[in-house]
């Protein structure tokens, strides 16, 4: 009988680590994959003979040389910070007010509201292209990626919008309370008592908007055709592949680098986020 319950337990961890083991293989097989094919010369990489997960070759740099000496690579990563910078700040404004003022409305009105303003985030952005351009051909931003920060808090707001409303509801009321009646006007209370409290949606709203703008591909390639104005996604994927040639070593090397500060931001706020998005779900 103990040897029975001995092989089923045994059976148990056996499964339960070979799980582990899989998802942890699918995860980190892309990023294995990147970096090996970044470090391939041209000769191991389209050489179909040799074996595709190790190098048959000496490892080498000569991709990401020719990233940051024959391409504009670093005009698109500076590109695609001041585009994410300037979207979290755009959305953080918008969205923690408005969050705040869905919460606290009293009724059924507030949850109506937001869920209307998460809909507007189901919209795939293929319907809303052609209007968009038009508003930024008649704001004369063609070709800049100044179009990419009017358009983007447009699929970034109404998401992050929900996720705080759901997560001040979560504050108790009385709080907020305590602070008027200790002298703190509405706005006061708001600034001091509901944004402390609230840093963990707020980490999440900066993760998920700088990810989104970081790879967001259709309005990019929509807006923007000048070089020296697209941003990474758009720049690695035009500039690296010309008609049938890819370039799999620079686009490796690229998708790499742009990779890892996503990476390392999850990883160090994996806490956070999780506790952001749960807590504005929940609600």
């Amino acid at each position: 009988m103990n040897v029975a319950k001995v092989g089923k337990k045994a059976g148990k961890e056996v499964a339960f680590f070979g799980a582990v083991a899989f998802f942890v293989i699918l995860t980190t097989f892309p990023f294995y994959w990147m970096v090996i094919t970044s470090l391939k010369s041209n000769s191991d990489i389209y050489n179909v003979s040799n074996f595709p997960f190790w190098f048959n070759e000496a490892p080498t740099l000569e991709h990401f040389k020719y990233l940051f000496e024959q391409t504009l690579f670093t005009t698109w990563l500076l590109n695609s910070l001041i585009i994410g910078v300037c979207v979290v700040a755009i959305t953080l404004v918008t969205a923690l007010p408005a969050g705040y003022s869905l919460a606290r409305m009293s009724g059924r009105t507030g949850e109506a509201m937001g869920i209307g303003i998460f809909l507007t985030y189901l919209v795939p952005p293929t319907l809303l292209f052609l209007p968009l351009s038009r508003l930024v051909a008649d704001l004369g931003m063609q070709n800049s990626m100044w179009s990419l920060v009017l358009v983007y808090p447009t699929f970034t707001i109404p998401f992050c919008t929900w996720l705080m409303m759901g997560f001040f509801k979560a504050i108790p009321v009385e709080i907020e309370e305590a602070a008027i009646v200790d002298g703190c006007s509405l706005f006061g209370a708001f600034l001091k008592m509901a944004i402390p409290l609230s840093v963990p949606a707020i980490l999440t709203v900066i993760i998920f908007t700088f990810t989104l703008t970081l790879q967001e591909f259709v309005y990019a390639l929509t807006f923007v055709s000048a070089s020296d104005q697209k941003p990474i996604t758009l720049g690695v994927t035009t500039d690296l592949i010309r008609g049938d040639v890819f370039y799999w070593g620079e686009l490796m090397a690229g998708a790499l680098i742009a990779s890892i500060p996503v990476a390392v931001a999850y990883n160090l706020f994996l806490d956070r986020f999780i506790s952001g998005i749960t807590g504005g779900a929940v609600k």
